[in-house]
């Protein structure tokens, strides 16, 4: 799209915000309704889109695509109306009379930035945020998800006035144009790297921005009664979408000596689950080339202690196990794909340790017995969200926030938090005319010593 499209289209959005015309409730709901149209219309083409891009079976698609969205806007128009009122505060004493409270208003037009491996969910969820908050929305679907991102700039136009939503495909190119623009929030789900330009670009005009980012997640296994129950719920956290999950288990922790039968158990989980990965319809693809050469550098020197094979022609990448320490490839970044490396510790507290010496993760994982483990977890180690005894599934809570710490993001979403991500909270104090305290006055001699007993009083 040229440069001057991308103009006109980001000047006929704040054009129609300063209208007021999303201000209202019904506006709003007309507008999720639009958005729960648009899914529910035109799912099977949805599926066949994602199925090209990644691989993705009809299953996953629902559960962490289209059905996610459509869930999420439901509750987002149920709670719509609460969430828009006005919120009570306490007012100090002193401030009498007067009456505080926080009211939600729209900030205005929102640039969305997708990332490719949930290329509908990342794009659309952010967006049910900047619609319940009353805002317009440009959204940026990734390059690297063609299908998606060809079908979302076809459909949404037949959806939403391009006023209120519109779509700019592309890569760099349009990406840079985009970021040349003052936006009133922009909302980036990718890498750090890509994170640190959306942000710097977001400086020039002091634009908040929120940035949802990734890391090495990592999930411990300590004292644990049932290692097979533990096995099916990480085989099915990380090799969801193929390991392709911001949140995916990274890396696995566990006690020296336990190493063997948590390779057994995740094995015989994972014939169970897929049988032979390759012919499976339920096991995905890794996103391109680039991607597969990027994972397949980082087993070059690695010891693997179970694997399902690999085809470069058609993106196949089986499960990979990887006995790593801390000087391992596959322990230098953020995986994101079906390798998943275990290291072996003493004891709990060496493990928490080491984890705590690398940069916060967006979502860490425990599966423990022991409330004792599970409390030290808990407290000793930060990262965006945590899960216990499970794996990924904590993210598709509508009341708890999303979001990252540190190196792994800012700014949080999902249900009231998306509300209020892409709204001001503005604090209003309403006083009265009927009394007033004459100390707040000058001359102000002789006034400190009583001022400091009421503020004792208060205290």
């Amino acid at each position: 799209m040229q440069e001057n499209t991308i103009i006109e289209l980001h000047q006929g959005q704040r054009e129609f915000f300063s209208t007021k015309e999303t201000y209202s409730l019904e506006a709003r709901k007309a507008a999720l309704d639009a958005l729960i149209s648009l899914v529910l219309d035109n799912e099977p083409r949805i599926f066949e889109a994602l199925k090209l891009d990644l691989g993705k079976s009809h299953f996953e698609s629902f559960i962490g695509e289209t059905g996610f969205i459509v869930n999420e806007a439901k509750h987002a128009k149920k709670k719509l109306k609460s969430w828009m009122n006005k919120r009570r505060v306490k007012t100090p004493l002193v401030q009498f009379p007067a009456r505080s409270y926080i009211v939600p208003e729209p900030l205005g037009v929102a640039l969305i930035i997708s990332p490719w491996n949930y290329p509908f969910q990342l794009l659309f969820s952010p967006l049910i945020g900047a619609l319940s908050a009353g805002n317009t929305a440009m959204l940026k679907p990734s390059e690297m998800a063609p299908n998606i991102s060809k079908l979302v700039a076809e459909l949404v136009p037949k959806y939403f006035d391009k006023k209120l939503v519109t779509v700019v495909e592309g890569a760099i190119p349009e990406t840079t144009s985009l970021l040349k623009l003052r936006f009133d929030h922009i909302f980036f789900t990718g890498n750090e790297f890509v994170g640190k330009v959306v942000m710097k670009a977001a400086a020039e005009f002091l634009t908040p921005v929120t940035l949802e980012l990734g890391g090495k997640s990592p999930c411990a296994i300590f004292e644990v009664h049932d290692l097979e129950l533990v096995a099916k719920r990480i085989v099915w956290g990380k090799y969801f979408n193929s390991g392709q999950t911001c949140v995916a288990p990274d890396y696995l922790l566990i006690k020296r000596g336990k190493k063997e039968e948590l390779v057994s158990a995740i094995k015989k989980t994972i014939e169970e689950y897929y049988k032979d990965p390759k012919q499976s319809g339920d096991y995905g693809r890794i996103i391109n080339r680039s991607h597969f050469e990027r994972l397949e550098g980082l087993i070059e020197e690695e010891k693997v202690l179970l694997e399902y094979g690999s085809d470069k022609e058609s993106l196949y990448m089986g499960p990979i196990l990887i006995d790593a320490n801390e000087f391992s490839s596959s322990m230098s970044g953020e995986i994101f794909g079906p390798l998943l490396p275990i290291l072996e510790f003493e004891d709990f507290s060496e493990a928490v340790e080491f984890v705590r010496q690398r940069p916060k993760p967006l979502a860490s994982y425990i599966f423990s017995d022991n409330d004792n483990n599970i409390e030290d977890w808990q407290s000793y180690i930060s990262s965006g969200g945590m899960c216990i005894n499970d794996t990924v599934v904590h993210m598709s809570t509508e009341t708890l926030p999303f979001g990252g710490v540190g190196p792994s993001g800012m700014g949080s979403y999902h249900g009231r938090d998306s509300f209020d991500t892409f709204s001001h909270l503005k604090s209003v104090m309403k006083r009265y005319l009927f009394w007033d305290l004459p100390l707040r006055y000058p001359p102000y001699t002789g006034k400190l010593s009583i001022i400091r007993k009421i503020f004792k009083l208060l205290g």
